[in-house]
């Protein structure tokens, strides 16, 4: 009887994270812009409806942090953060959850140099 109990118990403990909703608190790159972006047919792309390449070795994390092909993305249109690698192409992209979309962040170099980055609360204010 006790073994039931204890093996029930064990049983519960285990499979439980696997049906709580687990929200990932990622740090996102304070060099990162926000855009929308459009994958067309990857490697090309539609960066806030400019033509953009993404670099042979860009990563696109999904809004639960983990890596997405490009090709499972083609026609949505996503709200990202996004770095550039030194020719200009796309390097890191973050889809980004509704709490990070929410989140004041800069859309231009010129925004970025001009706010004031607080990489704890991961947070940009004028």
């Amino acid at each position: 009887m006790l073994r039931c109990v204890t093996l029930a118990t064990l049983v519960a403990a285990v499979s439980l994270p696997a049906s709580a909703q687990i929200v990932v608190q990622r740090k996102l790159a304070p060099n990162s812009l926000r855009g929308e972006l459009v994958v067309t047919q990857a490697p090309a792309v539609l960066l806030n409806g400019q033509p953009a390449l993404l670099a042979p070795g860009a990563r696109i994390r999904g809004e639960n942090n983990l890596i997405v092909l490009s090709a499972s993305l083609t026609g949505q249109k996503l709200v990202v953060n996004y770095t550039r690698e030194l020719r200009g192409q796309l390097l890191d992209v973050w889809i980004l959850n509704a709490s990070e979309r929410a989140k004041r962040w800069p859309k231009t170099a010129e925004e970025a140099a001009k706010w004031r980055f607080e990489p704890q609360s991961q947070t940009w204010t004028q």
